[in-house]
């Protein structure tokens, strides 16, 4: 029974400690999940002529954002048939994205939908996104950067470059 006591108090300790990990994991698997959809989205409008749309997941009961460039309930690409530049209920949707819990992802820029042309890059100069553990700032260590630059190519930046730029994209 002592020894049960004492391992019960050290993960007690320990417990704490293990927070940053955590962070950096949800933050982590964030960012993978994001870079997937963007390199889906753009070889799905290469593939089929352009029509491809990224966009961030409703508001429901279990996940509430209150700004449009908050992304943090996950994301969806779908075909843009019509090509209104947003996903309807009648397009088919290619992949869908939950964003794990406590995490904050915000565009920069703002914006619900990412639009993709013809050659799979975004409408715009540059497209990116902070990805922070919830509650905490963009300079905690755990935060992340994912940028995408005129030309395409996707970058993971770290906290001391967010947000995206073109200069960092």
């Amino acid at each position: 029974m002592v020894v049960v006591a004492i391992v019960a108090v050290l993960a007690a300790l320990a417990a704490p400690s293990f927070t940053p990990l955590i962070e950096r994991w949800r933050v982590r698997q964030a960012v993978e999940g994001l870079q997937s959809s963007i390199y889906l989205a753009r070889s799905e409008a290469i593939k089929r002529g352009g029509g491809i749309v990224i966009q961030k997941n409703a508001n429901t009961a279990q996940c509430a954002t209150s700004a449009k460039q908050e992304w943090d309930c996950g994301w969806f690409v779908c075909e843009d048939t019509n090509n209104n530049g947003k996903c309807d209920n009648t397009e088919s949707v290619l992949q869908s994205v939950e964003t794990p819990s406590k995490v904050q992802v915000t565009r920069t820029g703002g914006g619900e939908t990412i639009q993709l042309n013809r050659w799979g890059l975004v409408n715009g100069t540059w497209l990116g996104f902070s990805l922070v553990p919830l509650n905490k700032s963009s300079s905690d260590p755990a935060a992340r950067g994912v940028c995408m630059s005129s030309g395409g190519r996707i970058k993971v930046i770290p906290p001391e470059d967010i947000p995206c730029s073109a200069s960092n994209s």
